[in-house]
């Protein structure tokens, strides 16, 4: 299923070359519309050096926000650990996914310590790093006691 997949994503990309975008949303309304294809069972993670898109069998093209993506049985670990991964100096996206594989393959009994890396070249500019919001939407739940500050610490008294 998914190498039909992706051999129509190649032809598309031919189509419109260059544009992974248009080549995407392409790819998912033939997915979703199509008799022969709405029957597959699969999901696509499809990248550039720009940009990654998630596609899925619904018709949905979907774009990580920290342009990391994880599909499979393992996915959801790897997912995870990529994203505590990538905040760590020194570690580039080769070792972050090689990291993030390894962490899904002790985790979960149908991902296996066999991978392949592929790397795309460096021929683009540096990604750029999304905007990060200053303050969280919302506030967590804290018991209705306010945190203690490093200004405050917390006392003790005895009597």
């Amino acid at each position: 299923d998914a190498f039909t997949l992706l051999e129509r994503l190649e032809r598309k990309l031919e189509e419109h070359p260059g544009q992974l975008t248009r080549a995407c949303v392409d790819l998912a309304k033939a997915w979703r519309t199509d008799k022969y294809l709405r029957r597959l069972e699969a999901i696509l993670l499809v990248a550039d050096a720009d940009i990654t898109y998630e596609l899925t069998g619904n018709g949905d093209v979907l774009e990580p926000s920290d342009g990391i993506g994880g599909i499979g049985s393992g996915g959801a670990f790897a997912l995870a650990a990529a994203r505590a991964l990538k905040d760590i100096d020194g570690l580039d996206a080769a070792a972050i996914a090689r990291k993030a594989m390894d962490v899904a393959a002790s985790m979960c009994v149908y991902t296996n310590h066999n991978f392949i890396l592929e790397e795309l070249p460096n021929d683009a500019k540096p990604p750029t790093e999304p905007a990060k919001a200053k303050d969280p939407p919302y506030e967590l739940p804290t018991n209705n006691k306010p945190a203690a500050t490093a200004a405050e610490e917390p006392t003790t008294t005895t009597t």
